[in-house]
């Protein structure tokens, strides 16, 4: 049976400080009121039973999550007690996803993308669900056509075409580039961004974890074989902590790619309008520029003075930001926090919380 999980558990600290560890980019209303994680739901509307949606996060999101999808049904919220990174969740995914139903297909989508049209959107994720049903141990991910030399993306070489398809194998996965490399990737047209999505069988996804993480495979099937019983959360709180922390990509989809286990990783494209909500500089394309190239969120009061290209976000109407012969810059404006950087630097938000929490105190992040 074919379900769908979304990953709905990064802490998107690049939009920091509107970012916060206890109410993550996913959870704010970003994009027309709206959250990313309810748009998210929302594109799913008829490519599976509302039954088989699930989301996986952070247990401590769970009343958020509930808040903004009150029709998911109540076993459908996969929680984890602490974040280890996506090779465990999508393996706790398919391990309970597919407990009960030794065919299950599973769509792994993530909450942080804002993607148009959906119609194609579906229309790839159902011809992944064909692939992978007709190919076993195939994973598939999901390539995307680049529009510019992106450094902050992962990029998927693709090599020859499955006959009957529209998919192809992957030759190679290549993690984030510089911008010289970008380029080149670029005038190859062999390469498309990685979507960071997948389709696979709930039992191959576990057996390539049984060859590749068996350690952390054998857990991940303890807690799915309890999941339904008292000692649930015990079990999780237990071994989820000790799980080796690594990345899908890393643990899983690289490996297989280069033929160290009995499958295979294909690559299905997905031509649609991509925006990963990863950096203030991609929220920014969401916002509407004035005459002098300056983005601001529809909250934001501002008096701009022989400013151009910068980016004005708060979480606060009733607060005037106000600049002089400002160029290229990023201002968020929170309740404790204000965020000045560069444009340019807008990657190493990311280092900067970091930083505020040695130096300051977590509280702030």
């Amino acid at each position: 049976m074919r379900n769908v999980v979304i990953l709905a558990g990064g802490s998107g600290t690049r939009l920091w400080p509107l970012s916060r560890s206890d109410k993550p980019k996913q959870l704010l209303p970003l994009t027309g009121g709206l959250s990313l994680l309810r748009v998210a739901y929302n594109r799913l509307e008829g490519l599976v039973d509302p039954s088989r949606i699930y989301v996986c996060a952070a247990a401590a999101y769970g009343e958020q999550i509930r808040a903004q999808i009150p029709e998911l049904p109540e076993g459908n919220l996969i929680g984890e007690p602490i974040g280890r990174d996506t090779a465990n969740a999508v393996g706790l995914a398919s391990a309970v996803v597919g407990r009960d139903d030794p065919d299950a297909t599973l769509a792994i989508l993530t909450s942080d993308h804002l993607i148009t049209p959906e119609e194609d959107f579906r229309a790839a994720i159902e011809a992944a669900f064909d692939v992978v049903e007709a190919r076993p141990r195939s994973l598939a991910t999901f390539g995307i056509e680049p529009t510019h030399p992106h450094t902050g993306l992962g990029y998927v070489e693709r090599g020859e075409p499955i006959e009957g398809t529209s998919a192809y194998v992957v030759d190679r996965f290549r993690e984030k580039p510089d911008r010289a490399t970008a380029e080149e990737y670029l005038a190859t047209g062999r390469f498309w961004w990685n979507s960071g999505m997948f389709v696979w069988r709930a039992e191959t996804l576990l057996s390539v974890l049984d060859d590749l993480l068996p350690a952390s495979a054998a857990e991940l099937r303890r807690v799915a074989a309890g999941w339904d019983t008292p000692e649930r959360d015990a079990v999780l709180a237990e071994v989820y902590p000790q799980l080796q922390k690594i990345s899908v990509d890393f643990a899983v989809m690289e490996p297989v790619s280069q033929g160290k286990v009995d499958a295979e990783v294909v690559v299905v494209p997905m031509p649609v309008k991509w925006l990963d909500v990863g950096s203030w500089a991609a929220l920014a394309g969401t916002y509407n520029a004035d005459d002098r190239g300056n983005r601001r969120d529809e909250n934001a009061l501002v008096c701009l003075l022989d400013s151009d290209d910068n980016v004005i976000v708060t979480d606060d109407p009733n607060h005037l930001i106000a600049t002089v012969g400002l160029r290229e810059h990023i201002i968020v404006h929170t309740r404790d926090v204000t965020m000045v950087c560069p444009l340019v630097d807008g990657e190493r938000v990311k280092d900067l919380v970091a930083h505020v929490q040695t130096t300051h105190s977590a509280k702030y992040t």
